[in-house]
């Protein structure tokens, strides 16, 4: 059986963007009768067979904004579109396919009868074929209950992959699952974007974001506030790290100095943040009896938390 289908609403497969959010505000009205705004304003455009990570801190908005995606919500202003219509009419073709971190199984049930039985709602299914690219085969005669939490994911993974979704919606898809598994399942999800699929996934591993992902997306207070790849982003956030060995008295007088933005300890090494990494090195090797010294520009999370603090301070957004 083909692994596409025919889109059940006329023109959807042919719409050129897998989604666009234009002015979107959403606001609650919290137990006390305060308003609270979610997602203030967000612009934001999902291309056809891209993998974009949607980073933020809690609260930032990710969650509201996936909801309205999902057509569980709607804007109090702006649009919302998914294929060039209403999300409600997109999920309900099965065009949008989701992977959230909870809810959504029968434990009582094996894998093998839970994709038969949900596979039976969309015309077209093949169940034995979406274990197979969810990687849960060998999982079919098992029942839900019995499975570990990175199991289950991968088999809510199956579930969404069974009306094939043309845009993925992904909540910490790999919580509670190895490195191993980690590492298959983001294979699947790469397989998935070569046959056009859109994937929008939040995940607090940073690295996943790094590695897996065309595109990053961060938002905060419900905007977005940089919008790129992720060596984009860090080259648009100026300053090195540099990392070393330190003697307690070369610690002190290192990140006391003017050149150094921030330090953190991991392990036995001291990990300095600097705008000129060169002046940094001359002090090190010229005044300290530092070791093992390394320079690398800022990882991903070093650039979330620098993009964060810069756009609660100045409000500017990095595209």
């Amino acid at each position: 059986m083909s692994d596409s289908r025919t889109p059940l609403t006329p023109g959807v497969g042919k719409h050129p963007d897998a989604a666009v959010l234009t002015a979107v505000v959403k606001r609650f009205t919290t137990a006390k009768g305060e308003k609270l705004t979610a997602v203030d304003g967000m612009d934001l455009r999902l291309r056809r067979g891209e993998a974009v990570a949607f980073l933020g801190p809690n609260g930032a908005g990710k969650s509201t904004t996936v909801d309205m995606l999902l057509g569980l919500t709607t804007p109090d202003q702006g649009r919302v579109t998914v294929f060039g219509q209403e999300p409600r009419h997109a999920v309900r073709d099965g065009q949008v396919g989701a992977v959230l971190q909870s809810g959504g199984l029968l434990p009582d049930l094996t894998v093998g009868a839970t994709l038969r039985m949900l596979g039976s709602l969309h015309p077209g299914a093949d169940p034995e074929r979406t274990m197979d690219r969810a990687g849960v085969t060998a999982l079919r005669d098992r029942k839900v209950g019995a499975c570990s939490g990175g199991e289950q994911q991968r088999i809510r993974f199956a579930i969404a992959l069974l009306s094939a979704p043309q845009l993925l919606l992904l909540d910490e898809p790999t919580a509670g699952m190895d490195v191993t598994a980690r590492r298959a399942f983001w294979a699947a999800v790469r397989e998935e974007t070569r046959r056009g699929v859109t994937v929008l996934f939040a995940t607090h591993y940073m690295e996943e974001a790094d590695l897996y992902a065309d595109r990053v997306v961060m938002v905060d207070r419900g905007r977005v506030i940089a919008d790129g790849s992720a060596s984009s982003l860090r080259t648009a956030i100026s300053g090195r790290t540099v990392s070393a060995r330190l003697s307690p008295t070369d610690a002190h007088l290192t990140t006391g100095s003017p050149l150094v933005r921030r330090a953190t300890v991991r392990g036995d090494r001291h990990h300095l943040e600097t705008g000129d990494s060169d002046a940094l090195l001359r002090l090190l090797v010229n005044e300290t009896s530092a070791t093992a010294i390394e320079v690398a520009p800022r990882s991903l999370e070093e650039t979330f938390v620098a993009l964060t603090s810069q756009a609660e301070t100045t409000g500017r957004t990095t595209r």
